[in-house]
């Protein structure tokens, strides 16, 4: 989820924690739990200063060992122990499992996400994306709003609000991944060129009613659409290009770190005054017929690398980020 809507989860965290009878009954424990709990709501993003070391770092490793398994046990003990530093004394045990439910709740919604994240490393490195809940979504973040709002105003204690609240979401989820895939099943039986060996992936948008489509062919190109209402919509047909130069840029860290984090990957080469250009897509993302994740490689004749990019940009803003001494 966004950073917004992971802020007031974890002040929506704080409120539920007043069902917990050695917080509700400590203003101290109070304060300490919410601040614990807006930091582990916040703290598996923390690799977001990875972009300091560059995209490609950024690309490969963002929502990945932060958001590990041992990153859950880790993150909670580090906030646990900095609020005990700052609060004293204080039910530690109490502090710490709501801190790690904050933690761990952060992780389960971005797995709903469409860029998921490699919440069973280190058991796996695959990346567990499902799809279903957009990374903004309107009704998590305004009916936390709505709750924060009550509690503030005193119009329900927070131990009637949250649970409601909490209840609601659940309901919401459920919701949300059924029609995920009932959704995808309509969707292959509206396809009139569906062959077997085709496979069809919804991805959610911002609108609860449209939902971006994916068609990888078992030939390996791609077809992209949309399902508006109940109206499948094919936009555009992408082939995936054979070229070795395609074969070259696959060692290269941008390229690299691309290819690890996306299973939708497609490439596609042309030829330039003295070289090509190798532009890797990901076509889950598509915005207006352009696809704005990329990792571009320029490159000679010989296919050695001239100037590379990796991350998110328009085609029009492309050329400057492929200038030498871009950032």
């Amino acid at each position: 989820m966004d950073t917004g809507t992971h802020l007031v989860i974890g002040l929506g965290l704080a409120g539920l924690a007043q069902l917990d009878p050695v917080i509700a009954g400590d203003t101290t424990a109070t304060m300490a739990v919410m601040l614990g709990t807006v930091l582990g709501s916040q703290a598996p993003d923390a690799d977001g200063l990875l972009r300091f070391r560059g995209n490609a770092t950024y690309v490969r490793n963002h929502r990945g060992t932060s958001h590990s398994l041992p990153a859950l046990v880790l993150w909670s003990l580090l906030i646990t122990a900095f609020v005990g530093l700052i609060f004293s004394p204080l039910p530690m045990l109490h502090i710490g499992l709501w801190v790690f439910g904050a933690v761990a709740f952060h992780v389960f919604t971005d797995m709903f996400n469409t860029y998921g994240t490699q919440a069973a490393k280190p058991f796996t490195e695959k990346w567990i994306a499902w799809n279903i809940i957009h990374i903004f979504d309107p009704f998590i973040f305004f009916s936390h709003l709505a709750a924060l709002a009550l509690w503030a105003i005193h119009a329900a204690p927070p131990q009637s609000i949250f649970p409601v609240l909490y209840s609601l979401i659940g309901i919401y989820y459920v919701f949300r991944t059924l029609q995920h895939v009932l959704l995808e099943k309509y969707a292959r039986k509206q396809d009139s060129d569906f062959h077997e060996g085709d496979r069809i992936h919804l991805f959610p948008t911002i609108n609860y009613t449209a939902w971006n489509v994916v068609k990888r062919r078992s030939d390996g190109t791609f077809v992209v659409g949309d399902l508006r209402g109940r109206k499948l919509r094919w936009i555009d047909k992408i082939a995936c290009d054979k070229h070795p130069a395609i074969d070259a840029s696959k060692s290269h860290p941008d390229v690299a770190a691309f290819l690890y984090f996306s299973s939708f990957a497609c490439a596609q080469v042309r030829e330039r005054i003295g070289g090509y250009e190798v532009r890797w897509i990901d076509v889950r993302y598509q915005y207006r017929k352009q696809y704005p994740f990329i990792a571009v490689l320029r490159m000679d004749d010989d296919y050695k690398v001239l100037y590379s990019y990796v991350g998110w940009v328009s085609d029009s803003r492309l050329e400057k980020k492929l200038r030498p001494g871009a950032a």
